[in-house]
């Protein structure tokens, strides 16, 4: 066990979607894992290929990434068995698993129990477009409080969710580490900006709405205001940067309502930084209206890039707003007092103040400290097992 400590760490992350897909929850496995490549771990993306579409093995930037299918087709549970003995088989040194929400993370815990692999979780929140979903989710927390007690850590983002998540599991705030998303695309709002150029509106005062392209995520709040905004601010369209199975609706709503011409819906690429980092910098204002945050990583991308922020109030998007850093408008409010607010913040915009966020690089050593605490307590407690066997003692 001293070796795992001396040698390269050899370990893999185990998450349902991965680049190409987009979302927070795949930023961040992409950046950290960069990272660790760049720190000279062997670090391997478990994952799945729900579509059939994507390469079963590539190496991305270091990143082993190995995919398996998921079922049932179109659906949102990702039933992976193939994952199973890609877990069991691969003499990991450790485990992180990222998000619940899905079929994958049971998986990967039972797996990892089951192979005597040491483990992590991130719960990376817990939002949902399923009504159903939301209400069962204490449900399901509590289904898998025999895993999640298992693991050598519980890796939160924000700090509510220690207490969230302490609380519902019936776990000591010991068991939870606290290591938030980093932010670093002030540094790429200069990079090959002609390639990003391309890609956004030059012209008329942008508005940019970013995240997965669900109903929860509340791009269409931002699109039943934008009639009343035009009508005060002409030349206003809305950007949303996002990809996922509530594009279709996002369309319609916006032809519905007439402004079809003035919404455009197209993903930024995980791993293009400098894409996003033009696109929220031509921002006259960023948007994100979501019923569920917990440390929104759009919201500390614009705030890194001094933008006006209008957020809703709630969970992690809350936290911003009792700390100043963006206003925020009640998770029920109307199309009319959604559009009276981005009028405000585009006729007298309250730019983000100048703070200090935490960067991709202090995630990542952050979490590396973790990994290498929790192998240590490992090497302590096979010792002193060793010590108590009989064949010790004679």
């Amino acid at each position: 066990m001293q070796s795992i400590l001396k040698r390269p760490l050899r370990m893999a992350m185990v998450s349902a979607l991965f680049t190409p897909h987009t979302g927070g929850t795949e930023t961040h496995i992409y950046q950290v894992a960069r990272h660790l490549a760049q720190a000279g771990v062997d670090i391997s993306v478990l994952t799945t290929n729900h579509s059939g579409d994507l390469p079963a093995y590539e190496c991305v930037e270091g990143i082993h990434i190995h995919r398996v299918r998921a079922y049932p087709k179109g659906s949102d549970l990702f039933y992976a068995p193939g994952l199973y003995p890609l877990m069991t088989q691969g003499k990991w040194d450790l485990l992180h698993v990222q998000s619940y929400h899905t079929l994958v993370p049971p998986l990967a815990m039972l797996a990892a129990l089951r192979a005597s692999i040491p483990y992590v979780l991130t719960f990376h929140g817990g939002g949902h477009s399923s009504q159903l979903r939301n209400r069962i989710r204490r449900m399901q927390w509590l289904a898998l409080q025999p895993l999640l007690a298992h693991a050598a850590r519980l890796i939160a983002v924000a700090d509510f969710e220690i207490a969230l998540f302490g609380k519902a599991l019936r776990l000591p705030t010991s068991r939870f580490a606290l290591i938030p998303n980093g932010c670093d695309l002030g540094s790429e709002a200069q990079a090959e900006p002609q390639q990003a150029a391309a890609s956004c509106r030059t012209n008329g005062t942008s508005i940019v709405s970013i995240g997965r392209l669900e109903k929860y995520k509340g791009h269409q709040h931002a699109i039943a205001a934008l009639p009343k905004v035009i009508a005060q601010q002409p030349d206003a369209y809305l950007r949303i940067a996002g990809s996922g199975p509530y594009k279709a609706q996002l369309l319609d709503l916006a032809r519905q309502l007439g402004v079809a011409e003035r919404v455009e819906i197209r993903a930024v690429p995980s791993g293009n930084r400098a894409e996003m980092a033009q696109l929220l910098s031509s921002a006259a204002l960023v948007t994100l209206f979501s019923d569920y945050e917990t440390h929104p990583i759009a919201a500390l991308e614009a705030l890194a890039l001094r933008r006006p922020l209008l957020v809703t109030h709630t969970s992690g998007l809350a936290e911003l707003a009792e700390r100043g850093l963006a206003p925020s408008v009640p998770l029920n409010s109307t199309a009319d007092q959604i559009a009276s607010a981005m009028l405000a913040q585009l006729r007298h915009p309250r730019p983000a103040p100048q703070i200090e966020l935490p960067t991709w690089e202090q995630c990542t050593t952050d979490l590396l400290k973790l990994y290498r605490e929790v192998l240590s307590e490992q090497t302590s407690r096979a010792n002193q097992t060793l010590r108590r066997s009989p064949a010790c003692a004679s």
